[in-house]
């Protein structure tokens, strides 16, 4: 059963320009330790970077929270799987929060094109 669904669309101008003005600051803030060493390895930094801002909100609007309710950029992390499709990780705040809504299951599905990112995330019990 669905106990959750999350919609994000990002602007990669917006992330660009933001990344341009407070650089590493917003990079280490949006990111986890382990999504920051990924930053470093891609080429396409920005459009990536908007795919994981677009993803995290996703989720938290998934919990039903948002970013901020408690649930932080660090609580949601985007991994890929051994074929490279993108998967959730979830700590503390967001793990408990999915716990209380009984998900134990989390798909996600990213997409970007020129000018925007979009996310897409399901929660399932």
């Amino acid at each position: 059963m669905i106990v959750g669904i999350g919609t994000d669309i990002a602007e990669i101008s917006r992330i660009e320009a933001t990344l341009a003005k407070h650089g590493e600051r917003f990079v280490r803030r949006v990111l986890t330790p382990q999504e920051c060493a990924q930053f470093s390895t891609v080429t396409a930094k920005t459009a990536w970077l908007a795919k994981r801002f677009a993803a995290k909100e996703a989720a938290a609007k998934a919990l039903g929270t948002g970013i901020g309710e408690g649930v932080s950029w660090q609580h949601i992390e985007v991994v890929n799987d051994a074929l490279g499709a993108p998967k959730l990780r979830l700590y503390e705040v967001a793990q408990a929060r999915a716990d209380a809504i009984h998900a134990a299951r989390f798909h996600l599905s990213l997409s970007d094109e020129r000018d925007y990112a979009l996310a897409f995330v399901i929660l399932e019990s």
